[in-house]
């Protein structure tokens, strides 16, 4: 038999290229190999040309159904040249089903030495030629095929462990709003306020964080429509002329599921702001304001988050036309002493009164900022110098202040 030449696989092509090589080597009609979750044998590489029916990659058998549970207890060995001469094999219904002749199957090892899974080779006919030197050859790949097995299984157990974390913070307490209050920085009144995201649960990291990781597993949409769900809640407590200001990726604008949540409790729709991030990347602009349509329709305002960070946030607004366009923080902070930033500032204030949309400043922190961004012509602002992300309890002993609240709320 020619000398076989293994390389370690690193992509699932080549793992099931490595596969065809060995069963051909071998002279065996299907090679696979398989993950133990539970109870089961999960196979994640096949090659089984004409088997496609029995051995395909995310098949799964129960361990007592397979052979696997028996080679590793030493009931059966890794080698069967002709399973017809092992009692146990004969009794097992798989041997006759598929039929099995021949078999090889060695474990793949974790870094600890743990079996993750099993390589098998099998044919449906026996096979006295298969000797030890062939459970070798078994045996090395199984140590190469060892380290990817367990970087994937590990990876997938981490987003098991982040699903289920996600899935709790759905389900119970996990989750807060805080609201940070808007102003009108000329009469200094409070005219919304933004829903901010707070998580408690652990591990404690910074909201983006958390939805970045939910996005990652693919329940970036939920977390968002259950954050906005929990946000809207206000609007039952806030008096008529404030209004709420949440964010939403394009993800969830285009998932159809915002009309429903908000008219479901029948808020006011002039009372929603819906911002949309300037980092969030828009692929499809007629499809994403098709999605908008409805929204914007029955009253629904649209903001443009972090304008000024980078160059998607002037796509945003030339294509989708908001109703207000956010200050990056980056542009507001120290806009009194740069006199880029006030260009750049003045700039989207001249767009802004030219196409009949507001500017909010976000991230202002002091006096100076303040009194600049009034002058540049900057409508409203919020940030720690105007005032903290706080409760709803707080936030309504904010605007009951007198003098604390501009009339008219559209937002």
């Amino acid at each position: 038999m020619p000398q076989l030449a293994i390389k370690e696989p690193h992509t699932p092509d080549e793992l099931v290229g490595t596969l065809r090589a060995i069963r051909e080597h071998l002279g065996m009609e299907v090679a696979y190999v398989s993950e133990f979750v539970g109870e089961r044998s999960v196979l994640r590489a096949v090659d089984a040309p004409g088997f496609e029916a029995v051995a395909q990659t995310g098949a799964s058998f129960s361990l007592d159904d397979v052979y696997c549970r028996h080679i590793l207890a030493g009931r059966l060995p890794e080698l069967m040249a002709d399973t017809g001469e092992y009692e146990l094999a004969r009794q097992m219904p798989i041997t006759s089903a598929l039929p099995i002749g021949a078999h090889i199957s060695v474990p793949v090892n974790g870094p600890d030495g743990t079996a993750l899974g099993m390589f098998c080779c099998l044919s449906t006919r026996p096979d006295h030629s298969l000797n030890e030197r062939d459970v070798e050859v078994m045996r090395v790949f199984a140590e190469m095929a060892g380290k990817p097995l367990a970087e994937a299984i590990a990876e997938r157990q981490l987003r098991d462990y982040a699903r289920s974390r996600i899935e709790n913070i759905l389900a119970g307490d996990g989750l807060t709003i805080v609201y940070q209050p808007i102003w009108t920085l000329s009469g200094r009144t409070v005219r919304g306020f933004e829903a901010l995201s707070r998580f408690a649960a652990e591990p404690y990291r910074s909201p983006d964080k958390w939805f970045a990781e939910a996005f990652d597993i693919g329940m970036g949409v939920d977390l968002e429509i259950e954050a906005i769900r929990r946000a809207l809640t206000a609007l039952n407590h806030l008096p008529a002329a404030i209004y709420v200001s949440v964010n939403a990726s394009p993800e969830t604008v285009l998932s159809g599921r915002l009309p429903e949540l908000f008219s479901a409790r029948r808020y006011c729709p002039q009372r929603i702001l819906l911002e949309i991030t300037e980092h969030a990347e828009v692929e499809d602009y007629e499809a994403f304001a098709k999605a908008l349509a409805p929204l914007r329709k029955a009253g629904v305002r649209l903001a443009i988050d972090d304008a000024g960070a980078g160059y998607s946030g002037l796509q945003h607004i030339v294509k989708l036309a908001p109703d207000k366009i956010k200050l990056d923080m980056s542009l507001t902070s120290g806009i009194d002493t740069d006199a880029a930033r006030r260009a750049l500032a003045s700039a989207l204030v001249f767009f802004a009164r030219e196409t009949g949309c507001a500017i909010v400043a976000e991230g202002v922190e002091t006096e100076e900022e303040l009194m600049t961004l009034r002058l540049l012509g900057v409508s409203y602002g919020q940030g720690f110098g105007l005032g903290r992300p706080m409760a709803l309890p707080q936030a309504l002993e904010l605007v009951r202040a007198p003098l604390r609240v501009s009339p008219g709320a559209r937002a």
